[in-house]
């Protein structure tokens, strides 16, 4: 009976591979990862799934400032988050100044399991 079990189970599996993993993944973003852009005022990022946007967010700290070697990481604040669909927009009050960015986010998908993940672009 086990056996009969086990085996109907991995059948199930193979059968619907597509419930058995869907997770949303990010599948591109304005600016994109590695990406030097001139003062964006917007960042978007795309996933493959619809996503729980109250339970959704997104963090930016500037990294580093050209000519100030020692800058200490300091998080962007004031930004407008939207979602549409399965696009998360940050929309910024004025245009992001020159330096390094470090981004990162996490996503609650539908099916309630949370995804995080994060890249890093230039202004310049």
């Amino acid at each position: 009976m086990t056996r009969y079990f086990l085996t109907a189970a991995a059948a199930l599996a193979l059968a619907l591979p597509g419930v058995a993993s869907a997770h949303s993944k990010l599948v591109s973003s304005t600016p994109a990862a590695n990406a030097t852009v001139a003062k964006p005022t917007k960042l978007s990022l795309t996933f493959s799934e619809t996503f729980l946007a109250p339970m959704s967010s997104a963090e930016l700290v500037m990294t580093g400032m050209p000519g100030m070697a020692n800058h200490e990481p300091m998080p962007i604040k004031g930004f407008k988050t939207d979602v549409n669909g399965k696009t998360m927009t940050l929309t910024f009050p004025r245009a992001l100044p020159a330096g390094s960015y470090d981004l990162k986010w996490h996503i609650v998908g539908a099916d309630q399991h949370k995804m995080e993940g994060g890249y890093s672009f230039k202004v310049k």
